[in-house]
């Protein structure tokens, strides 16, 4: 599974992507949310504001959708623009 973190999560992150192939536990993209911020910092400051934005395979979701081991999971934050 790819996990991708785009925008100012990237940054904060300084992690563009990763590769996972340990998908224990992991049925929806809120598991890859949690498994991510039991990391504990910097992650879990980024991804604990409840305002991230989710998609599978490059299409928007929630993080009640389930994934599958194949799949492209990214987190970003709202856009904004003006």
């Amino acid at each position: 599974m790819k996990i991708l973190f785009f925008a100012s999560l990237r940054e904060r992150l300084q992690c563009e992507q990763e590769q996972w192939t340990d998908l224990s536990g992991i049925t929806s993209a809120q598991d890859i949310l949690n498994r991510l911020i039991d990391r504990g910092s910097p992650w879990d400051a980024a991804l604990q504001n409840g305002k991230l934005l989710v998609s599978i395979n490059q299409e928007i979701a929630s993080l009640t959708s389930k994934v599958n081991p194949d799949d492209e999971v990214a987190f970003f934050p709202p856009v904004t623009g003006g």
